[in-house]
Order: structure tokens, then C-alpha cells, then sequence
């Protein structure tokens, strides 16, 4: 009888002193363990690594050696990617969300034009007509928000109607109009002084000669318009105001 007893007691006690000298010697190794070292210096960023603000849209892309160029008085909203080969002559304008791409080859907006919102401007690197590959937006040209200008060439004083679409090597020429939502094949013209539309774009009419010189007079009062938007952008930055604020704030004189 005594025996069973001690088997039980012996069976009932072993788990747990083994338990206990498992936990007594990582107690004693966690106390012996050297601690480990701290930084004290924190490692200095690279002096020659390009520091980029990626928390908003970049405007102007530079691609390799090119920089696009936008003359002083031309504006360009803030919203605007303007890549590569891209060059923004005098009283220009590029409204909301344009993308001007000029990765693979030129692209012109002539004076007093206009490329309104969420246009997007592509050149191709070789037009399959053997057409100049440059997309040239030339002078007194208004085109309509969400039209799509690939390698096109439009002359002076015209109109693109919203939603177009001008493919590789089109020509638009001088004081014409393109209807909204047309789509202009490759390779195809619309003379000058003529209302063109539909999808393939054909012709409508000729223009009478009060339309045509309604098409400059169009391009000058966006322009105007875009002035007011100018002037709401100063040529500095207004940081130095809330750098002031905030010394006033701790007590430091300004």
C-alpha cells in the first residue's frame, strides 16, 4: 500500500518540478544576458540624394535633357503634368487636369491658344503618313476639355469641340471648326474655312466670314479669363506667413 502511494506521489510531483528548474534557469539566463548597445546617432541621409515631395502632383516633368518651357505670362493650373519636350508660349493656357506629354516627341501651344480641362496632348515618336510627329497647336486655337491630340498639327484660329479626338498626322487648317465628339482619322484634312464633325469627322459647310472671325475673339477672352485665375497666384511663396504665426504664438518677436 505504502508503495502505490509513493508511485502516485512521484508521478503527481515530477511534471512539476521539472517545470519549475525549466523556468528557474531562463530566469537566470535572462539576467545574465548582456544587454544590448543603443544608437545614439542617428544615421545622416546622403548629401548628394535628390529630396523629392511625392505628397502632391509634380506640374513640370523633366525628361532626361528635356525640361518643358512655359513663358512668364502663360498659365498653367496647378493640376497640370506637363512632361518632357513641352513648350507654353506667351498668353497660353492649360486649364484643370491637362496632360501634356512630350516623352517621345515635340509638342507647341502657340500664343493665345488654350487647352482646356482634362485634354491630354501625346506625340508619337514617327507618323505612319509621313507626317511631321509633333503635335503644334499654333496661335488663336481653342481646344475643348476632354479632347485627346495625338501627332496632329492644328493652324492658326481654330476650334476643337469637347470630346474630340485628332489622330496621328491630321491637319486642321487655318480658321476652321471641328464639332464636339468628332473623331478625326489619320492622315485626314479639314480645310480651311470649313465646319467639319461625326465620327469618322466629314464635312458640314463652309464657314460664313462672321464665324471665322468669331474663332480668335474666342481664344482672347479665355485669355482674359485665365488672367483673373493669374492673379490669384503670387510669384512667392506664403510660407514666411505661417512662420511668422507661429513665433507669435511661442512669445518670439517677429
Amino acid at each position: 500500500m505504502a508503495t502505490s502511494i509513493a508511485r502516485i506521489s512521484r508521478r503527481g510531483l515530477t511534471p512539476n518540478l521539472i517545470r519549475r528548474f525549466f523556468a528557474a534557469e531562463a530566469a537566470v539566463a535572462r539576467s545574465t544576458e548582456a544587454p544590448k548597445p543603443k544608437l545614439t546617432v542617428s544615421p545622416s541621409p546622403s548629401p548628394d540624394r535628390v529630396k523629392w515631395d511625392y505628397r502632391g502632383q509634380r506640374q513640370i516633368i523633366p525628361l532626361g535633357q528635356w525640361l518643358p518651357k512655359v513663358a512668364v505670362d502663360a498659365y498653367v493650373a496647378p493640376n497640370v503634368v506637363l512632361a518632357g519636350q513641352v513648350t507654353v508660349w506667351d498668353g497660353s493656357s492649360v486649364w484643370n487636369g491637362a496632360v501634356l506629354r512630350g516623352d517621345l516627341n515635340k509638342i507647341t501651344l502657340g500664343f493665345c491658344s488654350n487647352v482646356q480641362e482634362r485634354c491630354v496632348v501625346h506625340a508619337a515618336w514617327s507618323s505612319p503618313t509621313g507626317l511631321p510627329a509633333e503635335t503644334l497647336i499654333d496661335r488663336y486655337v481653342t481646344v475643348g476639355a476632354y479632347s485627346l491630340l495625338r501627332s496632329c498639327t492644328i493652324e492658326p484660329e481654330c476650334i476643337i469641340g469637347q470630346h474630340s479626338i485628332l489622330m496621328e498626322g491630321s491637319l486642321v487648317e487655318t480658321r476652321s471648326i471641328l464639332e464636339a465628339g468628332s473623331v478625326l482619322p489619320p492622315g485626314r484634312r479639314i480645310p480651311s474655312g470649313e465646319l467639319w464633325g461625326g465620327n469618322p469627322a466629314r464635312f458640314i459647310r463652309t464657314l460664313t466670314n462672321e464665324e471665322t472671325l468669331e474663332i480668335p475673339k474666342l481664344a482672347v477672352a479665355i485669355n482674359h479669363l485665365s488672367g483673373d485665375y493669374f492673379s490669384e497666384f503670387l510669384p512667392y511663396s506664403t510660407v514666411y506667413l505661417e512662420v511668422e504665426k507661429f513665433k507669435k504664438s511661442l512669445g518670439i518677436a517677429v
